[in-house]
């Protein structure tokens, strides 16, 4: 097929973008619900990933440790979400490059290779937190028949739904993720406000003044150590580094004339709107899950949840051991608690909910996993061959970590991958923040200095943070093993090194237009052939 056909063929999947009309009853002020239809898609695929069973399963034990105390960093881990993926979206829109095909442009071939490898690492264990969620769900709504290294081969399945919907076409796939959306809204908007007057059974009414409180009060009272870290997984799991990546891909999919600067303020517009109200929507569940157990559970013990499953119809109830310690819940014994306490049918709707967050998340790390490899490695396999071997990359250790662990050992599993994508953000923020401040890039669209300083300062802040979960979680511990302590440090000097490397980079993007000696030197790839810049460069 020849370049041009190809650029046909992929013309036609674009969405087209309808122009303005004056006699148009949706237009009002400028603002034209047809065309915030037309860009309405990538924002709301974009937010699965933010409420998949890694999230979820971060959320419930959020509340059963700390109640509502720290819902506040839900929120701020969300607004600073919603700023990255501005820059994500809007990178992608100007440029017509999303973040993997610009770090292969920009960057020479050594931290190129590394960032992709960090980003593998991110995807594969969002891809084992969204497998195993997904296998978790089926085993707990087949009452255990269906053994969780099944459910993880039953996943595989996704890899051939995702190629047949994408046959039918782009919108259609949106549709289809929407509804599972739809569903996550219905079954966990369903665990906190069904009303006990119209049911045999009650659900969690948590105090709606105490939600809000936990919201904007930046503190946590009286709050230990394990508190801290799910902290930290809320930043990594909300955070997620691959998501900037993949956002900035999927607004590649709408027909925007990059040859107007007013069709380019446009698309940054209503891409921008229909984002806020996808992380809006997940920020509503996440909020949602962190009350119901944080109102059912918070300071509970096994033997409480115990002695409430006693009398309880809720099959294979007795999970929950006779002892005083603190609960300790995944998303298998989260949905037994809420059969015990509020009926049996609330423990199959959260089922239900938990399948649609996993199926939906499994494929959007799918397209991830595309589109990271692709644009990396610049490789042009076709579509099957690339779905299949990102998928044979996470399957197969899911597989074998399913097969040969227990739910317990599943569920601290879930911590530490969320603290590692913690550790993987800056390799997602600082590219992102350098070629979206760079204005041989970006023109007249190049990030305001205030952004450049706030988000530099937000990446130096998880940056510090890693720096203290690693000192305060691995080093005690690899002093008593000398292997480990050399694997640690030499993993160390690697991380800071690339991460000094970046913020170098970085800085010279900023300083691209004054033509400095470390921007001379740092972007020696720093080229760029696409003729609509020259429009906004002038």
């Amino acid at each position: 097929m020849s370049a041009s056909d190809k650029s046909q063929q992929e013309g036609k999947r674009l969405v087209a973008v309808p122009d303005s009309d004056p006699s148009d009853a949706s237009v009002q002020d400028g603002f034209s619900l047809r065309k915030l239809w037309a860009f309405t898609g990538p924002g709301f695929l974009l937010c699965i990933p933010y409420m998949d069973p890694g999230n979820i399963e971060n959320d419930l034990q959020c509340g059963v440790k700390a109640k509502y105390k720290i819902l506040w960093i839900v929120l701020l881990s969300t607004l600073l979400a919603l700023l990255m993926q501005r820059l994500s979206l809007r990178l992608g829109v100007v440029t017509g490059q999303h973040l993997a095909e610009m770090c292969y442009l920009q960057y020479p071939p050594l931290p190129r290779l590394f960032l992709w490898i960090m980003m593998e690492v991110a995807i594969i264990g969002s891809d084992m937190q969204e497998v195993i969620g997904t296998a978790i769900a089926l085993y707990l709504l087949s009452n255990r028949l269906i053994p969780l290294w099944v459910g993880v081969v039953l996943t595989v399945v996704d890899t051939f739904m995702f190629l047949l919907l994408d046959r039918y076409g782009l919108r259609k796939l949106e549709i289809f993720f929407a509804t599972l959306v739809a569903v996550m809204i219905f079954t966990f908007g369903y665990e906190m406000y069904s009303n006990q007057d119209d049911l045999q059974f009650w659900i969690a009414k948590p105090d709606g003044s105490e939600i809000l409180q936990g919201l904007v009060t930046p503190w946590c009272e009286d709050c230990d150590g394990s508190v801290a870290l799910q902290a930290i997984g809320i930043i990594g799991a909300t955070i997620t580094p691959h998501n900037l990546y993949l956002h900035s891909g999927l607004v590649k999919s709408r027909a925007v004339d990059r040859s107007k600067v007013s069709k380019i303020k446009e698309a940054n517009l209503y891409f921008f709107w229909e984002c806020m109200m996808g992380l809006s929507v997940s920020l509503t569940i996440n909020i949602i899950v962190v009350s119901v157990f944080g109102h059912g559970l918070y300071q509970k013990t096994n033997a409480d949840v115990m002695n409430l499953c006693l009398n309880s119809d809720v099959p294979h109830h007795n999970i929950f051991t006779n002892n005083t310690e603190i609960v300790e819940l995944d998303i298998y014994k989260s949905g037994i608690f809420l059969g015990c306490q509020y009926g049996v049918l609330a423990m199959y709707i959260w089922g239900l909910g938990v399948l649609a967050a996993g199926e939906g998340s499994t494929m959007m790390g799918c397209y991830a996993g595309q589109l990271t490899m692709e644009g990396f490695l610049h490789l042009k396999w076709t579509k099957w061959k690339r779905v299949l071997f990102t998928r044979s990359v996470a399957i197969l250790p899911t597989f074998m970590i399913a097969f040969y662990s227990t739910l317990p050992e599943l569920s601290g599993l879930n911590d530490l991958l969320n603290a590692m994508f913690s550790i993987q953000i800056p390799f997602a923020t600082l590219p992102l923040i350098a070629f979206t401040s760079n204005p041989q890039l970006m023109g007249q669209f190049v990030n305001g200095i205030f952004i450049k300083i706030f988000t530099s300062v937000v990446s130096v802040v998880v940056i510090c943070i890693n720096v203290f979960f690693v000192l305060s979680s691995w080093l005690s511990t690899a002093l008593l093993n000398y292997w480990l302590l050399a694997a640690l440090s030499l993993y160390c000097l690697v991380y800071f090194s690339m991460c000094g490397y970046l913020v170098l980079h970085m800085i010279a993007n900023m300083t691209a237009a004054d033509n400095t000696a470390l921007s001379r030197a740092l972007l020696c790839k720093t080229t760029w052939t696409n003729r609509n810049m020259q429009l906004w460069t002038m």
